[in-house]
């Protein structure tokens, strides 16, 4: 009987899951309210599978004291919370959640860019002290403004549908044109830095890696109108937050609304839990982020995009799927290079 263990779920999660896994399914369950860390490893430390959402962590030294890890469940589309180098040497697989909240987020990307559009974020604070004055609120119509669309992938592709039902025209860059968003909603393609040149409102949906490292810097910055709004729902790395905020001082930008934001980990604490001390950079980071709070021009959420319960069910549902695929012998959404065919039982653990 193989034993699965989870890890950072709430009550209605772990109902899910335990309903899931209910009745003669082969499986021995162990559900923990905690994120994995490698201080609490031991609650594993039988367990053939783990599943994982973000704020947990998959390290080397996690994964020497789980020596019957055979999988981990990456509750999520990104996985740079596990070491997947150290899974392939000792030969776990680990499979995400590919596609799940496409629509989810690009909804929330919307909304923050509209907060900063109409203002929200100076209104509801100055309702909140008891002042009902309109004075310095007037915000902009959306409406014939150009959205932006860096990456058109599945999130920007929804934006992209959005901000046409709203009466925005689109431009966008992605190194692999969607010819349907030209036919369907008239999305335009052109270089990166004429896309900051022309939109009104910059959205970023690209994925984080060394190439997409700090793509939004102090020198596209520059090339930004001084009205334009940035909104990053991505991955923080992909903006240069001391850029952002020197844009912000000096009036080189309308607004900025980041989901995610460099050294976010030190500001939402349950997820750098288990991570150990930040580093110079992080806390840099950090205190950079936390500057740009000062500004009414400036939006900041807990990498929270995401959040909604109908997108989290489907995080679930793909991860039982992706559990039971990977203990019948037929894995799916594997992460590349993680799956080897397992070899004959065998008495003993891993050294």
């Amino acid at each position: 009987m193989a034993k699965l263990v989870f890890f950072g779920l709430d009550e209605h999660e772990k109902d899910v899951i335990w309903k899931a896994f209910a009745g003669p399914s082969g499986y021995e369950i162990a559900l923990h309210t905690e994120p994995l860390t490698v201080e609490n490893a031991s609650l594993a430390r039988d367990a053939d599978a783990v599943g994982i959402f973000v704020l947990s962590r998959v390290t080397r030294e996690v994964i020497k004291r789980l020596p019957n890890l055979k999988m981990v469940a990456a509750m999520s589309t990104g996985f740079d919370h596990i070491d997947v180098e150290a899974c392939r040497e000792h030969g776990v697989t680990v499979c995400n959640v590919p596609h799940y909240g496409e629509t989810t987020v690009a909804e929330f990307a919307f909304g923050l860019i509209l907060a900063l559009a109409r203002r929200f974020r100076p209104t509801f604070a100055r309702v909140d002290r008891g002042d009902f004055s309109r004075a310095g609120l007037q915000g902009m119509d959306l409406a014939g403004k150009t959205l932006g669309l860096v990456g058109t992938g599945r999130i920007g592709s929804h934006l992209a549908r959005i901000a046409h039902a709203a009466g925005m025209g689109v431009i966008a860059y992605d190194l692999r044109p969607n010819p349907a968003l030209t036919e369907d909603y008239g999305v335009r393609y052109m270089d990166l830095d004429d896309v900051l040149r022309q939109a009104d409102v910059i959205s970023l949906h690209v994925p984080y890696t060394e190439a997409t490292h700090h793509l939004i810097d102090a020198d596209r910055l520059r090339l930004v109108k001084d009205t334009a709004l940035l909104v990053n729902t991505s991955r923080g790395g992909v903006v240069d937050t001391t850029a952002v905020a020197d844009a912000l001082r000096e009036g080189r930008l309308g607004g900025v609304a980041l989901d995610t934001f460099e050294g976010e980990d030190v500001w939402i604490g349950e997820e750098f839990q288990g991570a150990g001390e930040a580093s110079a950079d992080e806390l840099r980071d950090a205190l950079e982020s936390f500057g740009l709070l000062h500004s009414d021009r400036a939006i900041l959420t807990p990498h929270n995009a995401f959040n909604t319960r109908e997108a989290v069910d489907r995080i679930i549902a793909t991860s039982v799927e992706n559990i039971r695929a990977f203990f019948a012998g037929n894995p799916q959404n594997v992460v590349a290079g993680t799956y080897q065919v397992p070899a004959p039982p065998a008495g003993g653990g891993r050294a």
